[in-house]
């Protein structure tokens, strides 16, 4: 996992070769007047998710990790808190593959705060559950292949 402000991003590039397109996308796009939806970068392999998530607990917040693809999540409009626990620490749960999630039950066992400015990756190591926010928050979601 990584948290960081959003202008060190390109710090990361190294980390996956889809990297460097997706940190050219944010980049090059007015994210905070972006409209809601999906669009695909690179058909399989990178896709960027402008989303609403609605207000939500940290006991609604499931756990959840992906098989293949990494999580790049930044917040737009508001403080999410998002949970993290290390797979590694997590139960046997069932994998969907066609949605390439995998949903545990329980809470985290811990929290980040993370502003509009700032990122967080998750890799498949990371159990994460994001969108924990009183108010809702519009938020960015990059979904980027493992190679």
């Amino acid at each position: 996992m990584v948290v960081d402000k959003l202008e060190n991003l390109e710090k990361y590039a190294s980390l996956n070769p889809l990297f460097a397109d997706a940190i050219a996308f944010l980049k090059a796009t007015n994210l905070d007047t972006h409209e809601l939806g999906k669009l695909t970068l690179k058909e399989n392999e990178l896709t960027v998710n402008f989303a609403q998530a609605r207000p939500k607990s940290k006991e609604e917040a499931k756990l959840e990790t992906h098989n293949n693809f990494i999580d790049i999540q930044l917040p737009l409009s508001g403080v999410e808190l998002m949970g993290y626990t290390p797979r590694a620490d997590l139960p046997e749960a069932e994998y969907n593959a066609e949605k390439d999630i995998t949903f545990y039950e329980g809470l985290a066992q811990d929290y980040l705060t993370i502003k509009p400015g700032m990122f967080a990756i998750f890799f498949p190591e990371d159990g994460h559950a994001p969108g924990i926010t009183p108010d809702g928050v519009k938020k960015v979601i990059v979904k980027v292949r493992i190679y």
